[in-house]
């Protein structure tokens, strides 16, 4: 086995930025929405590089997820991933860096050789949700976590299409979605690897390149109905009037401060709490408000933490409404388990992102990723890169080249280590 080629992020920036010219139009961003035909452009120009400089064909389990396998000398694996779509007028890293990073670890180690053991490279399928509103649907197929006939096959876009027909369109259909997890189970994976830019300011506010991820905070996602009476604005005084939208304010404020009070100075004890959404009725300027609905969304990276967050949420809840006399209900709308990530794979991790920057600042992720469904069945590690503005979900979206170089090369460095420590196992 010939020793592995210098680890460079030229080349995968090159291919990103001929990626980004394929696929994004000049004043909107990228336009790689699962299921649609610049997705399936992007996809197509994907398989067109491993082809023509790995000799390596591709193949789709039933959720529609792109495989690509580097045989190893052993039939232990490793999977690399992340997501080739995008939200419409994206970014043009988000998700195609870490598959694209994914490439360079396949060029390399074909470079140096069979290697150890065999390496997977998946462009998960319709990770964003942008279109019909579940995200992480491939990931999540593959883990044994998805419902197709009950979390899919109700789905309606904007323009009236079900997601069955979408799906259909694309050679998948929510039978073989189900066939998904007898896929993944059957490559003997023995851990998994991501490479994804931060999508918020905290790396840039450090002035740091790179970073390793603790994991993936667990989501308590709910809607609240404040219920009080409308009233005339000048006709109602304070006292006998039933705001609900005060009570939801305060319930806002309430949150805030719950957030700060279980938030740590430690990376990994960080929480967040957001009240994103307001309604209120009547909805004019002389009316008393006699309904406010409010949503409440809660993170954590601890389970415990984070269920004691939302109890204190749901007593504030109740004082605001007892105190502006109106009554109060609670709608779930969405739990995730917090996903810490390998403590092994963290650790070269930390190592490989020292080598590269020579500092290593760790951080929790907010938003989710496929990572997060991998991590509930295989040990996991993920690397981010600096956001610049600090910012994702827009085409303004940017990482320095220089920091992307140096992510890129601390991916290499890991995914190296990390066939290093299976071959041993």
């Amino acid at each position: 086995m010939s020793p592995l080629p210098p680890a460079s992020g030229k080349r995968v920036i090159v291919d990103l930025q001929e990626l980004r010219r394929l696929t994004s139009d000049e004043h909107g961003g990228a336009q790689r929405v699962a299921w649609g035909p610049t997705w399936r452009k992007a996809r197509e120009w994907f398989q067109g590089k491993l082809k023509d400089e790995l000799n390596l064909s591709t193949s789709r389990d039933g959720a529609g997820n792109l495989w690509a396998t580097l045989p190893g000398r052993s039939k232990k694996s490793l999977v690399i991933g992340s997501h080739l779509d995008s939200v419409p007028s994206g970014g043009w890293l988000d998700g195609a860096l870490g598959v694209v990073a994914g490439l360079e670890v396949l060029r390399r180690h074909q470079a140096g050789g069979q290697p150890p053991v065999t390496l997977h490279l998946v462009d998960w399928a319709d990770e964003e949700g942008a279109r019909f509103g579940r995200s992480l649907a491939g990931s999540a197929a593959s883990a044994g976590a998805l419902d197709p006939d009950k979390e899919l096959a109700h789905l309606v876009d904007r323009n009236g299409v079900k997601l069955p027909d979408a799906l259909k369109e694309n050679g998948v259909t929510l039978a073989g979605m189900k066939t998904a997890k007898a896929t993944f189970d059957a490559l003997s994976c023995q851990g998994y690897l991501e490479l994804h830019i931060e999508q918020g300011p905290v790396l840039e506010s450090l002035k740091k390149p790179t970073g390793v991820v603790l994991g993936t905070m667990g989501v308590e996602r709910h809607q609240l109905r404040f219920q009080g009476q409308a009233a005339h604005s000048g006709a109602a005084p304070l006292h006998l009037r039933k705001d609900a939208f005060l009570a939801a304010a305060q319930f806002a404020l309430a949150c805030r401060d719950i957030a700060q009070k279980h938030s740590g100075r430690t990376p990994r004890s960080r929480v967040v709490a957001t009240c994103g959404v307001v309604k209120v009725e009547p909805n004019f300027v002389t009316a008393v408000p006699g309904s406010a609905e409010i949503s409440i969304d809660l993170r954590a990276l601890d389970g415990k933490v984070l269920k004691r967050m939302l109890a204190e949420a749901q007593a504030a809840s109740k004082r605001a409404a007892k105190e502006h006399q109106v009554t109060v209900a609670w709608s779930p709308l969405l739990h995730i388990t917090p996903r810490p990530f390998d403590e092994t794979l963290m650790g070269f991790a930390r190592e490989a992102v020292k080598a590269a920057t020579g500092t290593a600042p760790e951080l929790p992720s907010g938003p989710l990723h496929d990572a997060s469904e991998m991590a509930g069945v295989v040990p996991t590690a993920m690397i981010f890169a600096q956001s610049s503005p600090g910012i994702s979900h827009t085409r303004i979206e940017d990482t320095p080249l220089p920091a992307l170089d140096k992510s890129i090369r601390a991916f290499l460095f890991l995914a190296e280590k990390t066939v290093a420590h299976l071959a041993k196992a």
